[in-house]
């Protein structure tokens, strides 16, 4: 399982698609196995969703996300986890434990 956590650092950003970088978390029985960073390649309506699927994410971790984004997500089966806040490895673990649900935030600025 992929684990994508929008993010600003090693800390879980407000808003998913202005995120300075993606935390990437893989994981196999539970554990984390190998993790990596990548640059938010940019925000553009409808792009991130798209481009987080073709890296073959499942899960995506966000403080809060659009309502366009999500709906995209949606559509390829990839979870989504917002109201998230914290460390992203420790969200990530803590998802994998199954104890971070999503509040459901939408960013009012895209509903």
């Amino acid at each position: 399982m992929k684990i994508a956590v929008a993010s600003e650092g090693q800390i879980i950003t407000g808003h998913f698609g202005h995120c300075a970088n993606f935390n990437i978390y893989d994981s196999q029985d539970g554990k984390i196995i190998a993790e990596s960073s990548i640059p938010n390649p940019g925000h553009k309506p409808g792009f991130l969703p798209n481009f987080l699927n073709d890296m073959g994410v499942n899960v995506i971790i966000s403080g809060g996300m659009g309502g366009g984004a999500v709906t995209i997500f949606d559509e390829k089966n990839i979870e989504v986890i917002v109201g998230a806040r914290g460390d992203s490895k420790a969200a990530a673990e803590a998802y994998l434990r199954g104890e971070l649900k999503s509040t459901g935030a939408v960013c009012h600025e895209h509903r």
